[in-house]
């Protein structure tokens, strides 16, 4: 399955470090690790000032590696050199993957990745990242809402908008998504103020970013909001990163533009996809015929035509 099918198959229902060495319980430090959800006395926000900020990426089948790898890269490169001499001292971020179970998760065309938690004993995060996958389980939207209150930020990267959306915790507040999925957020999450042309949207305990490489711009506000735009800012060059979206959540306009299917240049009606009218697939509602680029749009489609005609 090829990277646009991940992305836009996660929506309708809803990391270079893969494989990790090491000892993520000593890296964590005296973070409890606590069966499905956390008590008070557990609550990692009455950690030490020295303590780890605890990072969970929640992944499943089809997590889209970009969103997984770009915000990974941004925390893990974070340097305070005034926290120790030391390497293990100076990072501030303990970043770790959860998921249904420690079973391999098969990520963008098969990458294999072995989560390091299952939701029954990850530690409770500061931070949730949630990328674009596949139909979550029930135990990860249960194990998402009942980390998120006692969470700085929980955020999403690309069509992992939908998975968030399905938490409720975006109910009445705004967010984005990638461009290509605006108008299927717009009508499946009514509550939710959606933010075209976004590179990201900070409501404060939740955010959400744009397709793709707009994780990494999230990230970056997120390490600004913990510690100031120098230190985010050494973290960008650090990476020989030169995107300027963590400084300006409009600079995403260019996708805000609405698009328009002709005979002469037909598009998919769910995402804006340019197709070959010949090959595509398409459907016929009161004599109007309708292109898509893939079969799930289609059958989105095809589930309720009248929303869309």
């Amino acid at each position: 399955m090829k990277r646009r099918d991940l992305i836009f198959r996660s929506a309708p229902a809803g990391a270079l470090a893969a494989v990790m060495g090491g000892n993520l319980a000593n890296m964590l430090g005296g973070i409890a690790r606590t069966p499905g959800r956390s008590s008070a006395a557990e609550n990692p926000s009455r950690r030490p000032p020295a303590d780890k900020i605890p990072v969970a990426f929640v992944i499943s089948d089809g997590a889209v590696m970009i969103d997984v790898a770009g915000p990974w890269e941004v925390f893990q490169d974070v340097t305070i050199l005034s926290r120790g001499t030391t390497r293990a001292d100076q990072t501030p971020f303990a970043l770790y993957t959860v998921s249904d179970a420690t079973n391999p998760i098969r990520a963008s065309d098969g990458m294999l990745i072995v989560p390091n938690y299952s939701f029954a004993d990850a530690p409770a995060p500061k931070v949730v990242v949630i990328p674009a996958q596949k139909q979550p389980s029930a135990a990860m939207l249960d194990w998402i809402r009942h980390a998120a209150p006692s969470a700085d930020v929980t955020m999403s990267v690309c069509t992992g908008a939908f998975l968030l959306a399905q938490t409720g915790l975006l109910d009445d507040k705004a967010a984005t998504t990638h461009h290509a999925a605006y108008v299927q957020f717009a009508m499946q999450y009514p509550k939710i103020q959606l933010k075209r042309g976004a590179r990201f949207v900070d409501e404060g305990t939740v955010a959400s970013s744009g397709g793709l490489s707009s994780g990494i711009d999230l990230a970056l506000h997120v390490v600004e909001r913990y510690f100031g735009r120098d230190v985010a800012q050494t973290t960008a060059y650090q990476m020989e990163y030169q995107g300027r979206g963590w400084l300006d959540p409009n600079s995403n306009a260019e996708y805000a533009k609405s698009f328009q299917s002709t005979p002469d240049h037909p598009k998919c009606l769910i995402c804006g996809m340019d197709v070959d009218a010949h090959t595509a697939q398409r459907s016929a509602y009161h004599g109007v015929t309708y292109y898509f680029c893939i079969d799930a749009h289609k059958a989105i489609f095809d589930a309720a035509p009248a929303k869309w005609s």
